[in-house]
């Protein structure tokens, strides 16, 4: 996927002012649309015209395209991120549908598959006097810890929030809320917090704010729907003599029996010990056999040992020698 550099596409430096951007997008487009330009090429930068307005006409969309740095270049090979937009508070337009014949892959990836068409109140500007209407909700991504969803906690939350000065930039804001996370919370689970999304209008109440939660990258484990799963290093004589060993686990060191003869990536599953819920998830120990340095004379001599009285040629079962 190609990065697209949409201040490129229409012309203005990445400080732009949104009026700015709007005028030049109406030259541009005037410019390119295909009933009367006569430029080559010009409905694929009409098109282009359009999804790079689309963005960042939007503060929230613009706030986010940003934090993914300068350094970018228009063509370059792209991938996001991960969790390139978690802390970004959207309203419920922050995601737009469309697909592929509308947008390019690189606008779907960031900016046409979550929440779209999310957002209970949106619309209904300027209205007649005494209409009520509820606040929009919003969204935003967050990142917690594994052992969140093991223990529940109640921590603090930072959140970006995308405004427009008076001088028409865009800037965010922080703000940080105290969410509690509940026990058992899995990837993709929402957390509500009613009443912190946009204000109603006309005294209508405000929405409500919705926090997807994904888990923060752990050094150790990894989550795969409710099962957890830890890559746990064992000596050879530990893998082939059976052993037991300690062995961590989100909620503390647990003894491990190691089967006798035990081979490189066997699973051993504890019923039970993944992610919590009704029907808790279960956690693999999947065994890395971690050969010993032969950084000593002992050392050589003890694998020279092994190579002539083992014959052994993991070879064997592919016909070679």
């Amino acid at each position: 996927m190609e990065f697209r550099d949409y201040y490129k596409i229409m012309g203005v430096a990445r400080d732009a002012t949104q009026d700015e951007i709007k005028r030049s997008y109406r030259k541009l487009a005037r410019k390119y649309h295909p009933d009367v330009s006569k430029e080559a090429g010009a409905e694929e930068r009409f098109k282009e015209l359009g999804e790079a307005y689309e963005v960042l006409k939007d503060p929230e969309k613009r706030a986010a395209y940003d934090q993914l740095g300068a350094n970018w270049q228009q063509g370059q090979e792209f991938r996001p991120p991960p969790d390139w937009d978690a802390g970004f508070e959207f309203s419920g337009g922050g995601y737009t549908g469309g697909g592929p014949d509308i947008h390019s892959d690189f606008f779907e990836e960031l900016f046409g598959h979550r929440y779209a068409g999310a957002g209970a109140g949106a619309g209904a500007r300027g209205q007649r006097p005494g209409f009520r209407m509820r606040g929009e909700d919003h969204h935003a991504k967050v990142l917690v810890d594994l052992e969140d969803s093991f223990n529940g906690s109640t921590r603090s939350i930072s959140l970006r929030v995308p405004e427009v000065t008076e001088d028409g930039h865009v800037v965010t804001r922080d703000r940080t809320l105290k969410v509690r996370i509940p026990k058992g919370i899995r990837p993709g689970q929402q957390i509500r917090l009613a009443g912190q999304g946009g204000p109603g209008m006309g005294g209508g109440e405000s929405g409500d704010l919705y926090l997807e939660v994904e888990f923060s990258e752990h050094p150790y484990f990894r989550v795969e729907g409710a099962d957890v799963y830890v890559d746990l290093p064992v000596a050879p004589w530990e893998a082939v003599l059976g052993s037991s060993v300690k062995a961590p686990t989100p909620t503390g060191a647990v003894d491990l029996k190691i089967p006798v003869n035990s081979s490189q990536g066997r699973k051993l599953r504890l019923k039970g010990r993944g992610l919590p819920g009704k029907v808790p998830g279960d956690l693999y120990m999947v065994l890395q056999i971690s050969l010993p340095p032969a950084d000593t004379d002992a050392a050589k001599a003890l694998y020279k040992q092994m190579q002539e009285q083992l014959g052994f040629n993991p070879r064997a079962k592919m016909g070679v020698s």
